[in-house]
């Protein structure tokens, strides 16, 4: 497993910042890989087709898959907006950008964005299930596969990836601090 492979230090990052541990990172880390086909870059849905296929096949063009997650449908972009405090919806290609699509992975994965189903539904300190997982990003759809990246990564970042509970903490704060001088706008 190459952990220098695309953003995979940029997603990492991102998930030590949100203070997932390591079975839940290895798991974000197997949905990038699978849903950008394995380049773990941001990719377009259909990414082999180009912008008018799109347009005329996709009945929820513009908000087709982007990034890391494919985030898909009107509604998900509206929320990444929202959580983000970015405005995904007069440009959807903003999800494209890395510092956007490892956040919209991470934090959507962590918060049940994309199905309402979340990491800690999988994933907590009594079970790590990465095949049922997979009902976090796209139903049960190539489950199998994933949870076997998954337990690719976690063996590869085993030893040296370590949460940094201090550093999620100071994040909470400054979004609480952020959101208290918001209110006095």
């Amino acid at each position: 497993m190459d952990l220098h492979k695309g953003d995979t230090q940029d997603i990492l990052k991102a998930c030590r910042k949100h203070g997932l541990s390591l079975p839940e990172a290895s798991y974000v880390m197997a949905t990038a890989c699978w849903e950008t086909a394995h380049t773990v870059k941001p990719v377009r849905e259909a990414y082999w087709l180009s912008e008018s296929w799109r347009k005329s096949n996709l009945r929820y063009y513009p908000w087709y898959g982007r990034g890391y997650v494919q985030l898909t449908w009107e509604a998900n972009y509206k929320k990444a907006s929202q959580k983000l405090r970015t405005d995904f919806m007069a440009n959807p290609d903003k999800v494209m950008e890395p510092k956007y699509s490892a956040e919209i992975l991470v934090v959507g994965s962590k918060e049940g964005w994309f199905t309402g189903k979340k990491l800690s539904d999988y994933i907590n300190d009594t079970k790590v299930d990465y095949k049922g997982a997979r009902r976090i990003i796209n139903g049960t759809d190539k489950a199998s596969d994933i949870s076997k990246l998954a337990i690719q990564y976690e063996a590869a970042l085993s030893g040296f990836y370590h949460k940094t509970p201090a550093l999620g903490f100071v994040t909470q704060l400054v979004e609480l601090l952020k959101g208290i001088l918001n209110a006095f706008k």
